[in-house]
């Protein structure tokens, strides 16, 4: 993972955990446990981080959802 993706990443877990009032290490552990975080966010790196922070956020939100591991 480049600078870059890291970068990214870091941001998609703060901006989810200060939007949901959850601690960053939560917000982590969720993504990695769910697969997003290796399945989604890092290989769409490309595509996602040309997207505002709002929709970033939103996405993440409905897909966290969507697995289960973030209450509606």
């Amino acid at each position: 993972m480049n600078r870059d993706v890291l970068e990214f990443v870091t941001f998609c877990i703060g901006a989810v955990a200060g939007r949901h009032g959850l601690s960053r290490n939560d917000v982590y552990s969720r993504l990695k446990t769910s697969g997003i975080l290796y399945g989604y966010i890092i290989p769409s790196y490309d595509v996602l981080h040309t997207f505002s922070s709002g929709y970033i956020v939103d996405d993440i939100t409905d897909f966290m959802r969507k697995k289960g591991v973030l209450e509606a």
